[in-house]
């Protein structure tokens, strides 16, 4: 993992120069599907201590938290942490389309537009997975920002929701983006209900449509679909690979990040490289270290910090240990940053050290 000290930060005005033809060109046939509160800028730097090659996604932004927010809070970056896609949300022509100038702007790789989300927050801004009952206007959302921006503009939806929920509905929906120029179409294998589930229920109580996924690649073969929803494992990933063009890993991404140990030799064709769980924290340590003494924002916490490393922890001989000294590092209000990287350090040398993927 390259350090931040020796690597420029993604700022408006020198994307361009971070982004490489190549990226655009891409096809990746791996990704993490952008999860709120999971897939923040720390968990990603730790993922790249893993895989260098999958793409990433920020969590969701709405439009109006990036022309008017604080635009490092939720849009800076490492270029570590690339090939890296910006989520919107919105339903605003003009406001997506400003977005996809500054995420270009920024450095991103891709800008993907949020239609998959059912709360009922993102459904009171006529954003989400409702706009699936108007594709229409999510064709005009995809034109806009195509005009805007030269980046690939890519959709990530749902297979229906309530009761617009055939195969058909899919597929006229998908038909009428297309036309409209998507990249790409990251389809969640689930109907969302709009009103009846939580955003958790909506996640495992619709059943997975795979088939409708497969059907949809093999009627419209001239585009690029990526299969989302209840992937675990790099296996189930090749086994829906020999049906589709991608494979988004969602929730199993920050429960077990060491499935990705194997992604870049066995789905990028990278020579296979033996790696280590105390590999990656030691990395992750350098990394925490210059977060925590950041004089040019306010600096991230040991919690926030310690959160993206939860799955690769959890189960480990000494994870008791590790909850227990940086939880009391955390709560010490005489702590200072050079202690909590020390009780981070001891609580990395109190787990068992440990193989991660095959090639190690």
């Amino acid at each position: 993992m390259t350090s931040r000290s020796s690597t420029p930060r993604a700022t408006p005005g020198n994307g361009a120069t971070l982004r490489s033809d190549s990226a655009d060109r891409e096809l990746h046939p791996i990704s993490v599907a952008p999860m709120m509160e999971r897939t923040d800028r720390h968990f990603r730097m730790m993922l790249r201590g893993i895989t260098r090659r999958t793409l990433l996604y920020t969590e969701m932004v709405h439009t109006h938290a990036i022309i008017h927010g604080d635009r490092e809070r939720f849009l800076g970056h490492d270029p570590v942490e690339r090939p890296l896609a910006l989520q919107v949300g919105g339903d605003d022509p003009a406001a997506v389309a400003e977005c996809a100038t500054i995420a270009e702007e920024w450095g991103f790789d891709e800008i993907n537009l949020n239609v998959g989300c059912p709360s009922d927050r993102v459904q009171a801004g006529r954003f989400g997975a409702c706009l699936m009952g108007d594709p229409n206007h999510v064709a005009t959302l995809v034109r806009a920002m195509r005009a805007a921006t030269s980046i690939p503009v890519t959709v990530k939806h749902r297979i229906g929701i309530d009761d617009l929920d055939r195969y058909e509905d899919m597929k006229n929906f998908v038909d009428i983006v297309a036309e409209a120029g998507s990249a790409r179409f990251s389809v969640h294998a689930r109907k969302a209900w709009l009103s009846g589930l939580s955003p958790h229920q909506n996640r495992t109580v619709p059943p997975l449509r795979y088939d409708d996924v497969y059907r949809l690649k093999e009627e419209r073969p001239d585009l690029r679909i990526e299969l989302n929803g209840g992937v675990k494992s790099a296996d189930e990933a090749a086994s829906h690979l020999e049906r589709v063009d991608a494979v988004m890993i969602g929730r199993a991404a920050f429960d077990d990040p060491a499935c990705f140990a194997d992604v870049d030799a066995r789905f990028y064709g990278e020579a296979p490289r033996p790696l280590r769980l105390r590999e990656v924290l030691e990395r992750y340590v350098e990394y925490a270290r210059e977060e925590l003494n950041r004089t040019d924002r306010y600096p991230a916490s040991l919690p926030t910090l310690t959160r993206a490393l939860t799955g690769l922890v959890a189960g480990r001989r000494g994870s008791r240990q590790w909850r227990r000294r940086l939880g009391e590092a955390a709560q010490s209000r005489a702590a200072t940053p050079a202690t909590r990287i020390e009780a981070l350090e001891g609580a990395v040398a109190d787990l068992d050290d440990f193989p991660l993927g095959s090639f190690s």
